[in-house]
């Protein structure tokens, strides 16, 4: 299978993409990620998101520990070719570590980030402890 539509992305020189994965249902933003040649094509493939975790410099599929996965619905470049939609379901509901929907669950309110979303799982309950 050719991947010519993977040179039509504008790559960092790192090689990398920002990725922004959406809920295909509900419109909400869940994450931003950053995504290579590798996990770009393997999430097509696959039909799962698989990012580029640049502080463990390794391919991560997302949900591979909580079993929060994300089953693409849809994948969007945007006008500049250099940002990435990922349109997804997102298995279980939740998208952040910290335990919520959105990684976005800060809002700037009155000069302080507070949040605004609730935790609907325990993070201690969602991943294995690391040793």
């Amino acid at each position: 299978m050719t991947q010519n539509w993977l040179d039509e992305i504008r790559w960092t020189d790192e090689g990398l993409v920002a990725a922004i994965a959406q809920d295909a249902e509900t419109g909400t933003t869940l994450m931003f990620a950053w995504m290579n040649r590798e996990s770009l094509a393997l999430t097509v493939s696959e039909g799962y998101a698989v990012y580029w975790s640049r502080s463990r410099n390794k391919l991560w599929r997302k949900g591979e520990e909580s079993g929060h996965r994300q089953k693409i619905a849809g994948i969007y470049l945007d006008c500049d070719e250099d940002v990435i939609l990922l349109m997804v379901e997102q298995i279980g509901g939740i998208a952040c570590h910290t335990g919520r929907e959105s990684c976005f669950f800060r809002q700037l309110l009155d000069s302080k980030w507070l949040a605004v979303s609730p935790v609907l799982k325990d993070p201690k309950s969602i991943y294995k402890a690391h040793e």
